[in-house]
């Protein structure tokens, strides 16, 4: 029986990670969340059965739930390389797959606002990356982020299509987004360090901006997609609105983040996104004409913007794996609209 790890499994991708192994297999997880962003299981998985100590359990046995800082769990599973089946009675020699989603995230005013908390990330990710040498699980997903890549390539002025190569551990990294981006970038070298020391099959992936139905309202996209329900007018947005990102569905982000793992073991990325620009003025749009409305927009120039425009060049993926996103942006937005209207009748 195959068991694979799940930190911050409880956040929006991590949740629809567990989903997904849920579907595509009958493999065992060990969820880990300490729920200061997270849902709780109760609310998304289903079929709970007898707790086995201080672990959780649902779906039939398949999923275990840790309540706590994950940063405890390594240090238990650090001290003890078989604490999991020592402690809890699980017959299994090593971890299969580990997806480490355990971080301090938040939009862009946790971003701007609290950069010292989220400098806490790098904490997380090297007490992770000991463990994982000295564990040796068969492959380890690491997600980065987008903003790891040079501001200096996102500004107003002179804004290019992202590629993996920008960033360049060899001869120069840039200067990323805020200490979440300088996290991140941390996260990735030692991925790298991982992989070429100590023989690790790791994979990373630059995730763009990712958004999807269940995702929480400190993010624009269904933040945006409920005031259109109401129909907020005059509509606000953070900024001119002309600032722009790449956006990509959250099943989309799945699928490629698997087929990094099946493909990647060196530690290095690749991007996630559908590689075009939209400003935030036209996902208003959108979702307003869903709404069958045209608001008046309301710029709030004080508010944290970050980069002007962040998008991805998705040529490498495309050319060396074949890989492009299933969900349109069209699509993809209906179904955010349609959960929006369904959560303001409640």
């Amino acid at each position: 029986m195959k068991y694979h790890l799940v930190s911050g499994a409880c956040g929006f991708v991590g949740r629809n990670l567990v989903k997904r192994i849920l579907k595509s297999n009958n493999d065992r997880i060990i969820i880990v969340d300490n729920l200061s962003t997270g849902i709780h299981p109760d609310k998304w998985l289903s079929n709970p059965s007898e707790s086995l100590q201080d672990l959780a359990v649902y779906e039939n046995g398949r999923v275990y739930f840790f309540n706590g800082d994950f940063r405890v769990l390594l240090n238990k599973m650090t001290v003890n390389q078989n604490y999991i089946q020592d402690h809890y009675g699980l017959a299994f020699d090593k971890f299969t797959d580990v997806f480490h989603f355990a971080a301090i995230v938040g939009g862009r005013a946790k971003i701007d606002g609290d950069p010292m908390m989220v400098a806490i990330d790098l904490a997380i990710d090297a007490e992770f990356f000991y463990w994982v040498c000295n564990h040796k699980p068969a492959r380890v997903m690491y997600p980065s982020s987008s903003a790891a890549y040079p501001i200096d390539l996102q500004s107003d002025t002179d804004f290019v299509a992202l590629k993996e190569s920008d960033i360049d551990f060899d001869h120069n990294l840039g200067k990323p987004d805020m200490t979440y981006g300088w996290s991140k970038l941390t996260g990735e070298y030692l991925a790298r360090i991982a992989a070429k020391y100590y023989g690790i099959s790791v994979a990373c992936v630059r995730p763009f901006s990712g958004y999807g139905e269940d995702q929480d309202l400190t993010y624009p996209i269904p933040a945006i997609a409920l005031r259109a329900a109401k129909k907020e007018d005059p509509f606000e947005v953070w900024g001119s609105g002309k600032q722009g990102r790449d956006f990509v569905h959250i099943d989309d982000c799945i699928d490629a983040i698997f087929l990094a793992m099946d493909n990647i073991t060196d530690g290095s990325a690749i991007n996630i996104g559908a590689g075009r620009l939209y400003s935030f003025l036209e996902i208003i749009d959108v979702f307003a004409g869903f709404a069958g409305y045209q608001p008046t927009i309301k710029p709030l120039l004080d508010k944290p913007v970050g980069v002007h425009a962040r998008h991805s060049d998705m040529s490498y993926v495309l050319e060396k794996y074949g890989w492009t996103p299933k969900i349109s942006l069209a699509e993809g937005l209906k179904r955010v609209y349609d959960k929006a209207v369904e959560n303001s009748k409640n």
